[in-house]
């Protein structure tokens, strides 16, 4: 019994994996119609075959269309299907306990990493939530200080012990701003895009893939490996 239960679980991790990767390359395509296949093969670490193999699948099921263009190369294109599906697969993985945490804290290191780069010392986060929770865990690594959580619906509280705040017009001064919100988000990052220009707006990849591809290809990093 012990041992039909271990193949159960290492089939449902093979199925989850699978779905993941299907992500990957939906947004790949999202993001851009003209990303080759070697590049989205790079950027969710498979196989170039393996890459082929998921692209024709999504042909086959009517989620992407492609277009030849001179010299041999190829446009790819989310079709209406294509975005149901990726907002499906979307929901699912953003459901998954261990994925989301596992995901978060890679995702809110590199950004604070990032901060640090560049002298980006006093950050915000944008949106109560669980991925701030995360966030908060990671600047204790890094001199970094979070001074505000902005989030209206949550003004004059405070969130693990940092001062919830209404905008970022009650703050003194803010190097940055992390998009920790999966509500309103697309409203959220214009909003805050505007206060602190779009360099200074991170979204990590957990939410970009949240947000419509107008707001997301601005700004974030790839899809989650």
């Amino acid at each position: 019994m012990a041992k039909g239960a271990d193949n159960t679980n290492s089939k449902a991790g093979a199925f989850a994996n699978q779905d993941e990767i299907l992500l990957g390359v939906l947004d790949a395509v999202d993001r851009d119609s003209k990303v080759s296949q070697r590049t989205i093969s790079r950027e969710l670490d498979i196989a170039l075959g393996l890459t082929n193999a998921y692209l024709k699948r999504c042909m086959r099921k009517g989620w992407i269309r492609i277009q030849q263009v001179p010299r041999r190369r190829y446009l790819y294109y989310l079709t209406p299907q294509g975005f149901v599906e990726k907002t499906r697969l979307t929901g699912e993985y953003l459901s998954s306990s261990f994925n989301f945490f596992r995901h978060a804290r890679e995702q809110m290191s590199e950004l604070m990493a990032e901060c640090v780069a560049r002298d980006w010392n006093r950050i915000s986060f944008a949106g109560v939530s669980e991925l701030a929770e995360v966030g908060t865990i990671c600047a204790h690594d890094y001199p970094i200080e979070i001074v505000s959580v902005i989030d209206a619906d949550h003004a004059s509280e405070t969130f693990c012990g940092i001062p919830v705040q209404t905008s970022l017009a009650e703050m003194d001064r803010v190097d940055a701003v992390i998009i920790t919100s999966f509500d309103n988000s697309a409203e959220i990052f214009h909003a805050v895009a505007a206060e602190v220009g779009d360099e200074r707006t991170l979204v990590p990849p957990i939410v970009r893939l949240a947000l419509p591809k107008s707001a997301s290809e601005n700004n974030g990093k790839g899809a989650p490996k």
